[in-house]
């Protein structure tokens, strides 16, 4: 396998990428119309944290972690590490010693497509990550690959300079030239919900506020009381 190393691709604008890190990775998926988001297999190794970066791609082979040795030298104030292998690999392809090198560059986190080890390590020295799994298997260093290509994760692209969210939640990629767009829309879903919380916390219940007794009339659900319910089915509910 052959690869490239691409130098400098463009990336969003920190001020947008510093701005979606104050919304949730639902609202921002939400906003952008339910777009983005990864798989829910790819999970947090710690509790808490939410992370706002620009990706660096790298895709590698199956149980080989080289290509992440080389992303490391484009890593910079910012981004965040997105790896993801030609085939499916729960291989420990990163560890404490790579978190290492990336904190002293500014990365704010990793996000894999693969399999991560050191978790405890990790969580002590504060450096956010994502996987799809855990595992201790160890890896080669024997074949090339590409960074900051445009890579696929469960169905959505990503490419170099992408704003990577990542929480609790999950992750969800925003589009570089759609990242000042996204903060505008994240920030009126905000706005939305804080009057809908208002509304709930003052007794409003969600079937009138969103106008959804119409909707379940339409679908046919009717109100019974148990009575008339009792005798229309012929049975104990």
């Amino acid at each position: 396998m052959s690869g490239v190393i691409v130098t400098n691709p463009p990336r969003a604008a920190l001020k947008d990428v510093d701005a979606l890190a104050g919304f949730g990775v639902a609202t921002v998926s939400e906003a952008m119309g339910r777009t983005g988001l990864l798989g829910p297999e790819i999970r947090p190794v710690q509790q808490g944290v939410r992370v706002a970066g620009t990706a660096v791609t790298v895709l590698g082979w199956p149980g080989d972690n080289l290509m992440i040795h080389a992303a490391v030298e484009q890593c910079g104030e910012g981004d965040i590490l997105v790896v993801t292998t030609t085939s499916p690999c729960t291989d420990g392809l990163f560890g404490e010693l790579f978190a290492t090198a990336l904190q002293h560059r500014g990365v704010r986190g990793v996000v894999l497509n693969t399999g991560i080890r050191d978790t405890h390590e990790l969580r002590d020295m504060g450096f956010a990550a994502w996987s799809r799994a855990v595992s201790s298997q160890g890896t080669v260093k024997a074949t090339g690959g590409s960074v900051n290509v445009p890579i696929a994760v469960d169905g959505q692209v990503i490419r170099p300079g992408d704003v990577i969210l990542a929480d609790d939640d999950g992750v969800v990629v925003v589009p570089r030239e759609r990242a000042r767009e996204t903060v505008r829309k994240s920030e009126a879903r905000e706005a939305k919900e804080a009057a809908t919380r208002a509304a709930f916390l003052d007794g409003q219940l969600g079937l009138d506020r969103y106008g959804l007794r119409d909707t379940l009339k339409r679908l046919g659900v009717e109100y019974q009381t148990y009575q008339e319910y009792a005798g229309n089915a012929g049975e104990r509910p």
